[in-house]
């Protein structure tokens, strides 16, 4: 029997636990943060949101420093009020057996034991706080997290792309560069994407415009020294759920010597369609993915090299090539915005709503 949210309630609670998250700093968190952090589609976040909104969980502020909070302490949202701002009331609307005679008109025999196993979830998820998910995401996140023999996570495909480069320029004037912000690197996504576009054209599906879709790439908070930096990283192409992937990994910085330095990227992601686009991943696409990350990585290390003070323009896209990257938000936050989108588009309302 499948048990599961419906995908709308699966944005939704993944968006309340990153509020929660962030709850404490006090800081709202613009639909672009929500998006990248959380994987929730760029084109329905804003849906997603208004859930929360309109079920009194979360209040959006306007302006620059706009965004999306909790109402509530984490500790006073309840999991069956997060479910229930996009599920509706979690209790029967109709008889569970269908019809059958008519001794049954009134009621039937599977009434009362459904009514009480209904009664038994919403009890359940009422006692379960957004802190107490916050808790058991951080523990998953740091590995304490003990994983039960029951968990459905076993046997999620994923594959790992890793990859690296020399930079004839010493550690701190490369870790200068990566802590000033990620807006310098749009250029060179742009050309490493569109040679995996190339790539797709010539020996698979694929090509300008595919779908419509764009590219959404968000760095994290820069930890450690220079000579041992990692930044962490989320990488994803926007369209169609389910059918692009989104690598989840970290940049790392290390020194090789007092005038060299290396640039590791790695991370992992899973194939498109789940096991059904397994066989297109293995034949295609993880050499695309593969090939894109070289890419980036080369033009990344000519860039420092030529320049290391230096941010380049971002040049306008060229006819032809996809996807046409419109960044915006904070150097901290690039994010590409879809033409086209099979989701449910909506509209963020006037400019100055948060973003």
């Amino acid at each position: 029997m499948n048990l599961a949210l419906s995908k709308r309630a699966d944005y939704v609670l993944r968006s309340a636990i990153y509020l929660a998250r962030s709850y404490e700093s006090g800081t709202p968190k613009k639909l672009r943060q929500v998006s990248a952090e959380m994987g929730v589609p760029r084109t329905f976040v804003s849906q997603i949101l208004g859930d929360l909104a309109r079920a009194g969980l979360a209040v959006s502020f306007f302006g620059t420093h706009g965004g999306y909070c909790l109402t509530r302490p984490p500790a006073e949202v309840s999991l069956l009020e997060v479910v229930e701002s996009a599920e509706g009331a979690l209790a029967p609307e109709t008889c569970v057996l269908g019809d059958g005679p008519c001794r049954w008109e009134s009621v039937c025999p599977l009434h009362e034991t459904w009514g009480t196993a209904a009664a038994a979830l919403r009890t359940v998820l009422a006692a379960t706080s957004l802190a107490d998910l916050v808790e058991r995401d951080l523990e998953i996140e740091a590995g304490t997290y003990p994983v039960s023999g029951d968990a459905h996570r076993h046997h999620a495909l994923t594959v790992a792309v890793a990859d690296s480069v020399q930079v004839e320029l010493a550690a701190p004037a490369v870790a200068a560069r990566l802590r000033a912000g990620s807006s310098w690197l749009v250029p060179h996504l742009e050309a490493a994407w569109a040679e995996g576009e190339e790539i797709l054209v010539r020996v698979g599906p694929g090509g300008p415009g595919w779908f419509g879709k764009t590219v959404a790439v968000h760095l994290g908070t820069p930890e450690g020294a220079d000579e041992a930096l990692v930044i962490p990283l989320t990488w994803e192409a926007t369209g169609p759920s389910g059918l692009f992937p989104r690598l989840e990994g970290e940049l790392r910085l290390s020194a090789l010597d007092p005038e060299r330095s290396e640039v590791c990227l790695s991370g992992r992601y899973r194939p498109p369609l789940g096991r059904a686009g397994q066989a297109l991943d293995e034949a295609l696409l993880t050499h695309v993915a593969r090939a894109t990350v070289r890419s980036l990585l080369r033009r990344v290390a000519r860039a420092l090299e030529e320049d290391p003070g230096q941010r380049p323009v971002r040049r306008e896209s060229e006819p032809g090539l996809s996807p046409a990257l419109a960044f915006g938000g904070s150097p901290d936050s690039m994010e590409g915005r879809s033409a086209t989108s099979p989701l449910e588009p909506s509209s963020e309302g006037p400019s100055a709503s948060p973003s």
